[in-house]
């Protein structure tokens, strides 16, 4: 098994979620936020995976409060802010770190220099692709929107025919 499909995190409600759910699926991770200048960035992210979900593809959106203090809400305020504002229906991971000493392990898996997209997390809606294999496809910067006709390329190169 690879490394990352044996990682675990947990839901915005406190269950388990193990990435190996997602074995065969494409994913594309983003560290999110609600009071952040990119936070219309749901809208996109909802899009991507009403448009594409059949065909395979998961977004996970994984809160973070490390940039500004853009992410303070607990689980039920994070939940309440992204289904009555965006209506979002991905996967929301609960609230985590992406840098520094308590980063998570699937931050510390995807900035490691191994896997091809080193370095920092930069701000928040930072978007990594990860492959149905559990490979890193591409890492996105945070203003890249996700009508991105760049992103958007790769994820069709992903799909599940």
């Amino acid at each position: 098994m690879d490394g990352f499909h044996q990682l675990e995190l947990q839901t915005l409600e406190g269950q388990a979620l193990p990435l190996s759910l997602f074995r065969g699926h494409p994913l594309l991770v983003v560290n999110v936020a609600s009071r952040c200048g990119l936070t219309p960035q749901y809208a996109g992210l909802e899009s991507l995976y009403r448009q594409y979900r059949e065909r395979g593809l998961v977004v996970l959106g994984c809160p973070c409060n490390q940039f500004m203090n853009q992410e303070p809400g607990d689980a039920e305020k994070i939940r309440g802010f992204c289904s009555t504002r965006y209506d979002v229906t991905f996967p929301l991971s609960a609230k985590l770190e992406v840098n520094g000493p308590d980063h998570h392990p699937l931050y510390a898996w995807l900035t490691a220099s191994e896997q091809g997209h080193p370095g920092p997390i930069r701000w928040n809606f930072e978007k990594f692709l990860i492959s149905g294999e559990g490979r890193i496809v591409a890492r996105y910067a945070p203003q890249t929107p996700p009508e991105d006709p760049a992103l958007q390329q790769d994820i069709a190169a992903q799909l599940i025919a």
